[in-house]
């Protein structure tokens, strides 16, 4: 466990290799759960203002299970999520040609639209936060089969899973955070390296 400041990080998140295989799981993350994606409190506000903006890029059942049910809803073990069609792909979700999901959010802020790139949930997937009254957590946690070929994957390019996350964690924690992290994940591999000669 890595501890820094009031966050306490599984070394998972160091050890642990990853890079999302879209192709392969065809962005299942974004229809597969218990609920839509998990909000914090101020990313109610930016649905709010960004929604007008965002919403030609949603799929016509997305628009309209936002419009009956709201731009977030209420979660009793997750708090403000997003809303979800059907109980499955995320109401801000659409396939492309290929049939992955994508975010409506993210491709307006790829367009220059927004500034909010999407939920920081979806931004740190799979990495999930989990807050004590004393701690945040920050675990690793893919899923299971969906997220094979991502495991995979990372081996294979020798990515560990929080410098594929670095842009994510760095949004979410800041640059300085980021750099400890760094630290503790360079003198890590360095012992690794040091009990393998």
């Amino acid at each position: 466990m890595i501890t820094i400041d009031n966050t306490l990080i599984s070394d998972d998140v160091i050890e642990q290799q990853f890079v999302c295989d879209l192709n392969k799981c065809k962005g299942g993350c974004c229809e597969d759960g218990d609920a839509g994606a998990p909000l914090e409190e101020n990313e109610t506000d930016i649905l709010n203002e960004i929604y007008e903006t965002v919403k030609p890029y949603l799929t016509q059942e997305g628009i309209d299970e936002i419009e009956k049910h709201g731009r977030y809803t209420y979660h009793k073990e997750f708090g403000w999520v997003t809303p979800t069609i059907n109980g499955k792909i995320c109401a801000y979700g659409y396939h492309d040609e290929k049939g992955i999901i994508k975010c409506g959010i993210e491709q307006a802020y790829y367009d220059g639209k927004v500034k909010w790139k999407k939920p920081i949930s979806c931004h740190l997937y799979p990495i999930k936060i989990k807050k004590t009254k004393e701690h945040e957590l920050v675990n690793y946690e893919p899923r299971e089969t969906m997220c094979k070929p991502a495991c995979v994957l990372g081996r294979k390019l020798k990515m560990p899973t929080y410098i594929f996350l670095k842009e994510a964690l760095i949004r979410k924690y800041g640059e300085d955070f980021y750099g400890v992290l760094e630290q503790v994940a360079e003198k890590y591999f360095e012992q690794e390296r040091g009990a393998k000669k």
